[in-house]
């Protein structure tokens, strides 16, 4: 499977067309329609989700609520794009139009002034438009197609913040995934630990009042996921490793971990390895899970358990030291549209972007011209692992 995304921020649309997805597979626009709603939700969301309600038109690639083996193209209007015709229009206009919205004071932390470095844009708006995580929209679509796959295969998805501004929240044990996804859902902020919601929920609101953001750490699980997706014959066929640059591909994230991550460069090896178990219905186990359900670049089994840091928005309401590309000269930074945290929304993102990733092994892994074939391959496939 592979996709491209299309589209600017404030642009008439946002595209992807996706190929490689098998025959036959059950999807409506209302499938991806309800991933969207969740990025679009979470405390500390600014003014752009009271605008935009995000709904895909599958414009191709699904025939009678079934995919046809051929590519499938997602389309996302922005309602916004009313109020930005002008500035943003696709044909030329006159002179006294073309320097609206211009953007000349880069902001720290974004994009701004490295991309117009690169592409010789003297207007940064060029970069903005497309650097912005709008651009999440596709991924997130794309993650409700590769989620429903995952379904179908009985593969469960669920995300949660482990940590939002620095305040941890407590992870109750035993949990299913499926009982993680429940939990989160019914949090505004998407943690598990109902006694420190409201603390999170307050520091959010004091942030804005500050006119400063926060980031933190959104952890994402994935539960049913059979042995041996990945391998462990070349560098770049490693699922962790995928896994790992499409986390911090999304904007904002800027480190990844798998089960205990970085707690174990400080503990002992037998600490840290996962005993292997046999079990007569279930073939073999794990006693824990420190590596994340990963061994040699492989799945094993266990659950998928990723952790990614976002670092605050840098788009900030009392902005920073900045420099006028024109003058040369110090200014503040420009402002745009900004949230206080988008770390809730962003465990959307992290949900969906390890969701295609997986999905795309299975389908790498297994045959999928159609999708009778390919949860046939998967079954069977299923029953030699408990025989091995």
């Amino acid at each position: 499977m592979r996709y491209i995304t299309a589209g600017e921020s404030h642009g008439p649309e946002l595209t992807t067309i996706i190929e490689g997805l098998p025959a036959g597979m059950p999807l409506s626009a209302e499938d991806i329609n309800f991933e969207l709603a969740r990025r679009q939700t979470g405390y500390g969301r600014g003014g752009r989700m009271l605008i935009e309600t995000d709904q895909v038109r599958i414009t191709s690639g699904v025939r009678h609520g079934k995919t046809l083996g051929s590519p499938v193209t997602l389309v996302v209007e922005n309602k916004d794009w009313k109020n930005w015709t002008t500035v943003m229009s696709i044909e030329d206009v006159e002179e006294k139009d073309r320097h609206l919205r211009r953007l000349a004071r880069p902001r720290p932390g974004h994009a701004d002034l490295v991309g117009g470095m690169k592409y010789h844009h003297s207007d940064l708006r060029n970069v903005l438009e497309r650097s912005s995580a709008r651009e999440t929209t596709m991924r997130v679509a794309i993650g409700g197609i590769a989620k429903k796959l995952l379904k179908e295969l009985q593969i469960d998805v669920a995300g949660h913040v482990t940590m939002l501004g620095g305040v941890k929240a407590t992870i109750p044990e035993g949990l299913t995934v499926k009982e993680i996804h429940e939990k989160a859902e019914a949090s505004e902020v998407r943690v598990l630990d109902p006694l420190v919601e409201e603390e999170i929920k307050a520091l959010i609101d004091q942030t804005k009042r500050n006119g400063d953001t926060i980031g933190g750490v959104v952890e994402v699980l994935v539960g049913g996921v059979p042995a041996g997706l990945g391998s462990y014959v070349q560098w770049d066929k490693k699922l962790d490793g995928k896994i790992a640059q499409a986390m911090v591909s999304i904007n904002a994230f800027k480190g990844v971990e798998f089960g205990i991550g970085f707690e174990a460069g400080v503990l002992p090896g037998s600490k840290v390895m996962d005993e292997i178990l046999w079990d007569e219905e279930k073939g073999y186990t794990r006693r824990s899970n420190h590596l994340g359900g990963f061994e040699g670049g492989m799945t094993n089994g266990e659950v998928v358990v990723v952790r990614g840091v976002m670092k605050p928005i840098p788009t900030l309401y009392k902005p920073l030291q900045s420099v006028d590309i024109d003058s040369k000269e110090p200014y503040k930074a420009s402002i745009e549209r900004s949230d206080s945290t988008a770390v809730p929304a962003a465990c959307v993102v992290a949900e969906s972007v390890v969701s295609t990733v997986i999905a795309n092994e299975i389908l790498e892994k297994f045959p999928s011209d159609s999708f009778e074939e390919l949860v046939a391959s998967v079954a069977q496939y299923r029953d030699y692992l408990k025989n091995y």
